[in-house]
């Protein structure tokens, strides 16, 4: 969409660490009473002082480096005044002229095909505010409770160039930045509020709106299709396109405005005076030193080292634990056999089952692949036992085939069950002559039947037409 223009700023939750920002309450609060992990610094109390976690800027700083962005070699936090219920002080611990990290980039795969190079703009750090509850939507919300068990939370805001030009490739770009996260091992995404998304988008020529705090990847492309559809209808109708600040109602898809947008400048911002410079540069060595392989990088080693085609290389890189599970399971079978498995077949029943990989045993997985390499079982056979394991129906790959039966015909009995349902399907021939692909598939089915389904189905095609063309 050439006249499309999105950013992002993704306020990421660095929840792996045990305590918060500025104080030493629990990060563990997601099962917790409401206003149950709070203490006087995170509430904003007269009197308390903040203390800076340093492992949460290391964290930042590991994020930094992924994202190949310039590690600036000192720091500063600033106050960020607004008021608003879920920021207790009344301003928010953030950085402003000095983050973290600037000037970065992400390469993902563009609507065309062909990488693209998205600019990140900076990452900073600072704390997370609380969590208001709305009883109704935001807009008719009869009232709203606050639960400040979040407040402090450290938070690492990554903000990107106006580099995206449609719903899809923000989704896309943000499915990769949440892969480098978990690679690096500095949040767990499966947590609520883990990974908050601000969407700035405007048309060519139009002003910009921002559609805040989208908590899902579906959500930020619907909500980003909605705006497009909304500013679009606008243009046609001459009405100008205000800049504004606009939520995204996941009940109905669609934003509504909240309030007119603020500049940086309505903040007020000014260094805050309880905490002091940090001076970085020398942390940094050692935290690159301790980067861990990500994506990109595993990705080109599985092709070279295990011979994969890239797209299955790109798929099983996608999450680090389906990594892991696939280098487990090349260990013991045929890596390319396996990977094909994993990526194509194993990964569509996860999903479609809504599980992720630790559902599946790796051992279970190198037995089937082993079969399959010995011919034991047929690939529908192979599918069955997913499908068991899946499903907790008991046993081992190997206790499944004999409980099913699944052992693969011998090549003779495929060949007499081919011959002998040619021989019953002349109207199927018949059609087939007369040019109906499909035709094939009735003795097909036929010869699966004979066979009780232990027959390779893709290699009964190949003989039913062999065997049909001799007629």
């Amino acid at each position: 969409m050439e006249d499309v223009i999105i950013g992002l700023e993704i306020h990421v939750q660095l929840n792996r660490l045990q305590s918060k920002m500025f104080c030493g309450c629990s990060t563990a609060y997601h099962d917790s009473l409401p206003n149950s992990h709070t203490c006087p610094v995170c509430l904003g109390l007269p009197g308390s002082l903040p203390v800076i976690n340093r492992k949460a800027v290391e964290y930042g700083i590991k994020v930094g480096l992924a994202l190949n962005c310039n590690i600036e070699g000192e720091t500063l936090f600033y106050r960020k005044n607004y008021y608003y219920p879920d920021l207790p002080k009344g301003f928010q611990i953030s950085q402003y002229d000095y983050p973290l990290a600037t000037q970065g980039h992400i390469m993902i795969l563009g609507d065309d095909g062909a990488e693209r190079n998205i600019r990140i703009n900076r990452a900073h750090m600072e704390e997370d505010p609380g969590r208001l509850v709305h009883a109704g939507t935001i807009d008719k919300a009869k009232y709203t409770m606050v639960d400040y068990n979040r407040c402090g939370m450290p938070l690492l805001e990554v903000v990107t160039e106006p580099d995206l030009t449609s719903p899809k490739e923000a989704r896309v770009f943000l499915d990769k930045l949440k892969s480098i996260l978990d690679y690096l091992d500095v949040f767990d995404g499966t947590q609520e509020g883990s990974m908050r998304i601000d969407a700035n988008i405007s048309l060519k020529g139009g002003d910009r709106s921002e559609v805040k705090n989208i908590t899902g990847f579906k959500g930020v492309e619907k909500a980003l299709s909605y705006e497009i559809t909304r500013q679009k209808n606008m243009q046609r109708r001459n009405i100008k396109v205000v800049q504004e600040t606009r939520h995204f109602d996941e009940l109905r898809n669609i934003t509504v405005s909240i309030r007119s947008k603020v500049g940086a400048h309505d903040y007020r911002y000014f260094p805050e005076c309880d905490l002091a410079v940090m001076r970085i540069a020398s942390w940094v060595p050692a935290i690159r030193a301790a980067l861990p392989e990500l994506p990109d990088v595993k990705r080109e080693r599985f092709v070279k080292q295990y011979g994969l085609a890239d797209d299955h290389a790109k798929s099983l890189t996608s999450e680090i634990k389906l990594a892991n599970f696939y280098e487990a399971v090349a260990a013991r079978a045929a890596p390319k056999l396996a990977a094909v498995w994993i990526a194509d077949v194993l990964k569509g029943e996860l999903n479609y089952r809504d599980l992720s990989i630790e559902s599946f045993k790796e051992e279970h997985m190198a037995e089937i692949v082993q079969m399959l390499e010995k011919s034991t079982i047929s690939e529908d056979g192979a599918v069955q036992i997913i499908r068991n394991l899946l499903d907790k129906k008991g046993g081992t790959p190997r206790e499944i085939v004999l409980a099913l039966g699944l052992c693969k015909a011998e090549d003779d009995a495929v060949q007499k069950a081919v011959k002998e349902a040619v021989a019953e399907s002349a109207a199927a021939v018949a059609d087939y002559k007369a040019g109906s692909e499909r035709a094939l598939n009735f003795i097909v089915g036929l010869v699966m039947k004979k066979t009780r389904g232990k027959a390779d189905a893709s290699e009964v095609h190949r003989l039913v037409k062999e065997e049909v063309e001799k007629v």
